[in-house]
């Protein structure tokens, strides 16, 4: 018998995917930093998520309740939801990944807007499936565009509402439009990472759709508002025969004991959650209109952050200001893989950290404007 020298090699498609890199954490050098580039909470967790949190110390080494029931019992309370229909994730990154891993193959397709998250892409992408992407307008998704889209390869439609980096939303009515020009076996994801924030009277979630329809899905996060991104912490609300899918290919202990209590202790602690909404109202208001009288292109935001465009010059570009700010210890967003080469992403900080992010902004274009 001839043994193979070789080594294993992943099936095609796979060494072709970009890894997602995440927002930078830090720059080597003296001073504060001050890290705006990942779209996480100035204001932290509930203290009482932390204290839940540290209480699971003691209990480390027993396995968390493979079905955190805990957790999907405070969340259907919270938002009046059955239980039964809430999916628990390591994030919502993992369950957007098990939607596409349950529902798309080789042969198939997905599609998600222009400048939509870069996971919808690498999900698709590690099912062997093709992913699609559907124009926007103004940096907004087109409902029109992504059903021009669809054939009879479609299985998935993936919406980010409101969207990460541009902040822009689709209004419910749109929303419920696209849904009623999708074949019934398309299923439609609503990502809602960023819903607590959004102030806006047309706006919803998608709650509604996924109670009445047999083809929707939504995906949160503790990431955001909760403040809970270290413990990696994601919910999604299903049609009955959805759940049963995801939860038959997740991993039975796929969210930790110590994420599950401070998940409960978070969801009940909505004071928290007010406090973080109305710190981060005026702030996005406060930067939009600040960077805007620097001369900034600002794209509407509903979300805790902003996309600022730079001007198409040599020294007063997004690169340019990307170092300008790293050297003052602020670390934003550059966006060049989500097709903006020359905008930066800023997420909504602490009054200090805007401030002084401001400032230096208003330095870097005033010394631009003088060479």
């Amino acid at each position: 018998m001839t043994r193979n020298k070789g080594r294993p090699v992943p099936r095609p498609g796979i060494l072709d995917i970009e890894a997602y890199v995440p927002g930078e954490s830090g720059e080597p050098g003296k001073g504060p930093v001050f890290k705006l580039s990942s779209n996480e909470t100035p204001l932290g967790p509930s203290p009482g998520a932390v204290k839940a949190y540290r209480d699971e110390a003691e209990r480390l080494a027993l396995y968390p309740d493979g079905s955190a029931t805990a957790l999907r019992a405070a969340l259907g309370a919270q938002y009046g939801l059955k239980a039964e229909r809430i999916v628990c994730g390591a994030g919502s990154d993992e369950l957007l990944s098990l939607i596409a891993y349950a529902y798309l193959g080789p042969g198939e397709e997905a599609v998600y807007s222009e400048h939509g998250f870069l996971v919808y892409r690498l999900a698709i992408l590690a099912c062997g499936a093709t992913p699609v992407a559907a124009p926007e307008t103004n940096e907004t998704a087109n409902v029109d565009a992504i059903l021009s889209c669809l054939n009879d390869k479609t299985r998935v439609i993936y919406i980010a509402n409101p969207n990460n980096p541009t902040g822009t939303f689709l209004p419910i009515d749109e929303v419920r439009r696209l849904h009623a020009g999708l074949p019934r076996n398309v299923l439609l994801v609503l990502d809602a990472a960023y819903a607590e924030y959004v102030r806006r009277n047309d706006y919803e979630a998608g709650i509604e759709l996924v109670a009445t329809n047999d083809n929707v899905v939504m995906t949160r996060t503790f990431s955001k508002v909760y403040g809970l991104a270290g413990l990696r912490l994601g919910w999604a609300y299903c049609p009955e025969h959805v759940a049963d899918a995801l939860n038959r290919i997740r991993g039975p202990f796929n969210v930790s004991g110590p994420a599950i209590a401070a998940g409960v202790a978070a969801v009940k602690d909505q004071g928290h959650v007010e406090t973080a909404v109305a710190h981060n109202a005026e702030w996005l208001a406060w930067l939009t209109e600040k960077l805007s009288a620097l001369g900034l292109r600002v794209t509407p935001s509903v979300a805790n952050f902003v996309l600022m465009h730079f001007p198409d010059e040599p020294g007063k570009g997004a690169a340019a200001a990307d170092a300008f700010l790293k050297a003052r210890g602020l670390i934003l967003r550059r966006v060049g893989n989500y097709g903006f080469p020359n905008a930066l992403r800023m997420s909504v900080g602490t009054e200090e950290a805007n401030r002084r992010a401001l400032a230096a902004l208003a330095e870097f274009l005033d010394a631009g404007a003088r060479s």
